[in-house]
């Protein structure tokens, strides 16, 4: 790394001859083919001094990735495997800051930087499409995972995992920690405690009976030895699985893993073999509870599983055998075990999920629901079952669940860095010890899979592995009111028996180890250690803003736009509707009506084979309500409904007549599928607020002063949550209303004036779109509405919202608009330095929360917000240190050119073509220019850190009037009620 001329070279790897068997840098080639499907050369290596297995995905894609992959299977539910992953990040041999990875974040122009703690593997992935910035990345990545600083410092493991939290003799004894205190958030959801308690059930004899995140009750068990010894044990070269992708200097990146990192490893026998279950002769019946809130009553609200294993994931067709069945038969809305459970009054909502690892397996699931059922839930699902298998499945409904496999492989699951998800699918063979590449090779599965469909074979795998299979288990969750604070009691009585027998010399030692964290964690990097962080300069960084391709064409009273951008044949089509002509009160139907469309009747069909033809064409329909800022206003903004589609070749034409059906000719009267709609609504926007809770107390603590973003708390937010809650109550009373504004809602906004329309994909492909248009817009409600100018108030509520979980989400909001400032593309470097100089020191690294961060937005607002955070007044006081933070920024410019590039990162973030598409019409929408896009770069640029302190004044100026919304427990918010001016059940 000492000179930037190594990082220049590309297509190295055209100028090299990679034979069968010939050996680079150590490493040796076994195998090279063709994968047509990834348009790539793939190179299967492994490195003969350590073992080491490297895959090379070899393409034109500058979207460069490196991933390093090990195999950690947990033998307990202290969370090891997660907590190392935290903390190999923390420091290393090399690069001796406290932590590397934020460090890099800061700086880097990278497009994705993560790591990821799988059931049975651990993922350290990094991408960049800058040459010299992904060979830092990499070398960081390879520093950290092969010699990290946490065999030198017990600091690391306290902060990342666990440690007992006291400062004074007499304060009493708490655990903290950030993977203890996401944990304790993960736990509070039922489904995070159903999952644990189907793969207890169904692999009893494996590592996937033991959280590999960590169960909150049994992290405390792992000790300072268990964490290293873990490390030391699996995160050996011999034990991993290293990753490139793109076009690169493949010669260059061998010879550096080898001389910096391999070389310095022999190759040993790693015991990290997976070994699945043994088929079980019996099946299993379990009950189980998780938490609600003291006040909640119990009704309807057992969860219900029917779990069952296939085998392993290593049988391909077997696998995906059973993912294109778990749509057909469970989860699409036209699923006919969905349906069955549903007409008999088992469960609002019917999902579907799969097992993690080696093992092929499936879990029926019914949500709000009764124990009491639990065999009638078996019952309807065999019968239903044995129907399909004697009459066979309907071979439409299988070829539309083979269809959204494939888009689903093709998109890499609409992931914009393809190449990470190419090697999260490698793992899923190469773990194993099959070959890296069988999931990625999808063509010949794909048309197996069909040419299945003239046989039975759907219908045998049903007979076989559902209805003859004893490898199940039958699950009851049951909610237990008052349980969080029940573990809460036992807990502090558990700690404080515990420090009872403690002597003042055992509590001064864990005093000190707490002072010297906090020491630790207060004080900033030396300039030696800072110097150690790989850099890069302002020069590395693109000038010019990236032109998104849009032609305008007007159609009529709509606008058509196309974005000549290649798509790998897939045409995505959107279909942007007005949403300005709404009363107020009709607003969040709307956001209703995205739920109803496409699961119910038409006119013509019903939804089971509305939602046949669907797939059967096209890779699905979607809507979707979006508000559009204006950009330099809240006043001003521009709420849409948008319909979203994609297919290939001719089959975009037959798009138009699809959504023709679906946006004029559906049948919204039906009250029974209504109401079970409105269940299942419910149902996961109740499952969205307890595991987004951050988005959910900010969006509404912004709420309070923004009628930008009052609007979007009405259509989207906890205010749409209570509107479905009263709507579900009140159900029989109000349904004939309910249809009445559903239907006003469908005329008014399904109109073809100001309709925006967009395609993204090949010249060929949007002809074929456009002689079809009309097929639609001429169908559509041609009255010319008047658009409504909302008078929305925006009031201070300050809210505690009480839920069943053991976590908070601490939310402050402003608005500096208000207040006469105006947006400048230096907030963004405000932003970057906020979140990873103070928010993350703060709150994540010191208080122990899961993360914490700062937006801030041209409409004016401005949002702080924590993420499964143990605190509640702490974290708001440290937003309230904020402004004397920005005053007094002692930042040079040189290490001010980190932030700036850090931002830029953010603004380029990677994207699909369907991204690329959908950005350039929200900029149309939202009347934002390429030129102000580049002014907006050019001050960034251009920021220097006096700029940025003028901004402590106003922070101080607009955090005074303290707009806060808190999403947490209810001890906590009960205890420290007086942060609030009210205090609101979540579940009224």
């Amino acid at each position: 790394m000492e000179s930037d001329n190594i990082y220049i070279t590309t297509n190295g790897s055209d100028n090299m001859k990679y034979e069968i068997n010939s050996l680079h840098h150590g490493f040796k080639l076994h195998k090279k083919y063709e994968i047509n499907e990834l348009n790539a050369m793939a190179h299967i290596f492994k490195h003969e001094k350590s073992g080491a297995q490297l895959l090379y995905l070899k393409n034109d894609d500058d979207n460069k990735v490196f991933s390093a992959a090990f195999r950690t299977p947990p033998s307990d539910s202290t969370g090891v495997p997660h907590i190392v992953e935290h903390c190999v990040l923390s420091g290393s041999r090399k690069y001796k800051t406290k932590e590397p990875f934020m460090d890099m974040v800061k700086g880097s122009l990278k497009t994705f930087i993560n790591a990821m703690t799988f059931s049975d593997k651990t993922i350290y992935p990094v991408a960049s499409r800058n040459s010299k910035d992904f060979f830092n990345l990499v070398d960081v990545y390879l520093d950290s995972v092969f010699f990290p600083m946490i065999h030198e410092d017990k600091t690391i493991f306290m902060q990342e995992g666990w440690h007992y939290d006291i400062s004074d003799r007499k304060d009493p004894l708490k655990y903290t920690g950030v993977v203890y205190n996401e944990m304790l958030g993960a736990y509070s959801t039922p489904e995070s405690i159903l999952d644990d308690v189907i793969d207890e059930s169904l692999y009893p004899d494996t590592c996937y009976k033991y959280s590999s995140g960590g169960n909150p009750d049994h992290i405390p068990d792992l000790t300072l030895e268990g964490f290293t010894d873990f490390h030391k044990k699996y995160y050996h070269p011999s034990n991993s699985y290293l990753y490139l992708y793109g076009d690169m200097d493949l010669d260059m990146y061998l010879k550096h893993i080898n001389e910096d990192y391999l070389q310095h490893f022999d190759v040993i026998q790693v015991d990290s073999v997976i070994t699945p279950q043994t088929k079980l002769s019996e099946r299993t019946e379990v009950t189980a509870h998780y938490p609600i809130a003291a006040s909640e009553t119990t009704d309807n609200k057992d969860y219900l599983s029917l779990s069952y294993n296939f085998g392993t994931a290593t049988d391909t067709i077997s696998y995906l055998t059973a993912q294109i069945l778990k749509h057909s038969l469970i989860t699409s809305t036209a699923a006919p075990v969905k349906k069955a459970l549903i007409d008999a009054g088992i469960g609002e909502d019917i999902s579907a999920s799969t097992s993690d690892g080696i093992h092929n397996g499936i879990s029926i699931i019914a949500k709000n629901t009764s124990d009491i059922r639990k065999h009638d839930f078996v019952n309807v699902i065999e019968t239903t079952l044995m129907q399909l298998v004697k009459k066979g499945i309907d071979k439409e409904l299988l070829q539309s669940s083979i269809n959204i496999v494939e888009y689903d492989m093709r998109e890499t699951s609409r992931f914009a860095t393809k190449g990470i998800i190419y090697h999260i699918n490698s793992m899923q063979s190469w773990l194993y010890g099959d070959d890296a590449t069988v999931y990625l090779q999808y063509d010949p599965l794909l048309k197996e899979l069909r040419d299945l469909l003239d046989t039975d074979h759907y219908e045998k795998f049903v007979e076989k592995y559902f209805l003859n299979n004893n490898h199940r288990a039958l699950i009851s969750l049951k909610p237990q009111p008052g349980l969080a604070e029940e573990k809460i009691k036992a807990l502090t009585d558990k700690l404080q028996d515990y420090k009872d027998t403690l002597s003042n010399d055992e509590l001064d030692s864990f005093i000190e180890d707490k002072k010297k964290l906090n020491d630790k964690q207060t004080s900033p990097d030396s300039a030696k250690a800072l110097a150690t962080i790989p850099q890069l300069e302002v020069s590395d960084v693109d000038k010019d803003e990236e032109r998104i391709p849009q032609d305008v064409q007007p159609h009529g009273p709509a606008t058509l736009l196309y974005h000549d951008i290649f798509s790998n044949d897939i045409g995505y089509i959107d279909f942007v509707f007005d949403m300005k002509p709404l009363s107020l009160e009709l607003v969040p139907y709307a956001n209703l009506l995205t739920s109803l469309i496409t699961k119910m009747d038409t006119n013509q069909r019903s939804y089971d084979a509305m939602t046949n033809e669907i797939f059967k064409y096209t890779g699905g329909v979607t809507l979707q309500t979006v508000v559009y800022p204006a950009g330099d206003t809240d006043q001003t903004f521009y709420p849409r409904l948008a319909v979203r589609s994609k297919a290939i070749g001719e089959n975009i034409g037959k798009v138009n007549s699809i959504l023709k059906e679906l946006l004029v000719d559906s049948n919204l009267t039906d009250k029974k599928r209504l109401k079970e709609i409105l269940q299942l609504v419910k149902s996961r926007t109740d499952s969205a607020i307890i595991q987004n809770g951050h988005t959910y107390a900010g969006r509404r603590a912004a709420s309070y002063q923004s009628p930008y973003a009052r609007y979007n708390e009405v259509l989207t937010g906890l205010e749409y949550f209570w509107f479905i809650s009263d709507l579900l109550e009140n159900f029989d009373e109000k349904s004939d209303e309910i249809i009445e504004n559903i239907q006003k809602v469908y005329k008014q906004v399904f109109n073809v004036n100001n309709l925006v329309m967009s395609f993204t994909g090949s010249q060929q492909d949007f002809t074929r779109f456009k002689s079809t248009i009309d097929t639609l817009n001429g169908s559509l409600n041609q009255d010319l509405l008047e658009p409504q100018n909302h008078v929305l108030k925006a009031d201070r509520v300050n809210e505690g919202i009480i839920t069943s979980g053991n976590v908070q989400y601490v939310a402050k909001s402003a608005n500096y608009r208000k207040y006469g400032y105006t947006y400048n593309g230096d907030m963004n470097v405000l932003i970057m330095i906020a979140n990873s100089e103070f928010l993350h020191d703060r709150v994540r690294a010191k208080g122990g929360a899961y993360g914490c961060s700062m937006s801030i937005s041209q409409t004016g607002n401005i949002v702080m917000s924590s993420y499964r955070d143990p605190n509640l007044k702490e974290t708001l006081a440290v937003y309230d240190e904020l402004p004397e933070f920005v005053e007094n920024l002692d930042i040079s410019q040189e290490e001010m050119t980190k932030f700036i590039i850090g931002a830029i990162s953010k603004i380029d973030a990677a994207m699909t073509a369907h991204m690329k598409g959908r950005t350039a019409t929200a900029n149309y929408i939202s009347k934002i220019t390429h030129e102000e896009l580049q002014e907006e770069r050019n001050e960034i640029l251009a920021t220097t850190p006096d700029q940025l302190k003028k901004y402590g004044p106003m922070l101080r100026q607009m955090l005074a009037e303290n707009h806060r919304c808190v999403v947490g427990t209810e001890v906590k918010i009960n205890e420290q009620s007086e942060v609030f001016d009210h205090i609101v059940p979540l579940k009224k």
